[in-house]
């Protein structure tokens, strides 16, 4: 008989003890469930905003290229920023050149044409190259009664050896000249290359504009779903909209 009351009393304890059991799991897996939809993972990928064409613009006049690079189209950007470096190195270069001959035919000037030294104006050493001597040149002036622009001796002598010697430096004089004057190209290019990659920036922007304007945005979400009594699910959520 006691055996039997024993035996009832396990048994309940142990149905009990089941119930309660189950009773706190799913409690846990409700708030479990609730806790991961709550703060389920979302990856958004936002519309792009649109560029500015003026900032472009802006851009490829500071340094070619850029603007198209804002542009996120760099592939034709790069072309103009290589050629603008090709050009600041040919006018480096046409400086650098005409400085050097300019120092070249004032020392040979001094050398063989007995200029003294000192400052002189531009027009003086381009004159220089023309007549053999300080009075050749004063009396075509004044024969053409042109007073005003004879040289003082004093100050501004000059007399050459030998003709060759006049040509030689006629010829040293002309190269600088004619270096100078093409740096204006060399300025003239490297503002006309900004120009171009300007329009050219203006244009990639207008197509990248119009194609968020025409764009497809999308929107994913992941999440994990836990039901009682059943297997933890994996939900994956994709949304698109134009």
């Amino acid at each position: 008989m006691i055996k039997n009351v024993i035996l009832s009393l396990l048994f309940t304890v142990s149905v009990f003890a089941q119930s309660s059991t189950k009773s706190i799991m799913e409690l846990k897996s409700k708030k479990f469930t609730r806790a991961v939809n709550h703060n389920s993972l979302n990856i958004l990928s936002e519309k792009p905003k649109k560029k500015s064409i003026g900032l472009g613009i802006i851009y490829s006049l500071l340094l070619p290229g850029m603007g198209e690079l804002y542009a996120e189209s760099y592939q034709s950007g790069k072309y103009f920023t290589i050629a603008d470096g090709m050009l600041w190195s040919v006018l480096a270069g046409f400086d650098i050149y005409g400085i050097n001959q300019r120092n070249n035919y004032r020392a040979f000037a001094q050398s063989f044409g007995n200029v003294s030294s000192g400052s002189k104006e531009d027009k003086f050493y381009a004159d220089i190259g023309f007549y053999d001597s300080v009075d050749d040149f004063n009396k075509e002036k004044e024969l053409n009664r042109d007073f005003n622009n004879t040289y003082d001796p004093k100050t501004h002598y000059w007399r050459w050896e030998s003709d060759s010697q006049r040509k030689e430096f006629r010829n040293m004089w002309s190269s600088s000249e004619n270096a100078f004057n093409n740096i204006r190209f060399a300025v003239g290019a490297l503002i006309l290359n900004r120009i171009v990659s300007a329009i050219n920036a203006v244009r990639l922007i207008a197509a990248y504009n119009k194609n968020i304007s025409t764009g497809l945005s999308w929107n994913i979400s992941f999440g994990v779903q836990n039901k009682v009594n059943l297997p933890s699910t994996f939900e994956m959520k994709f949304s698109t909209h134009f």
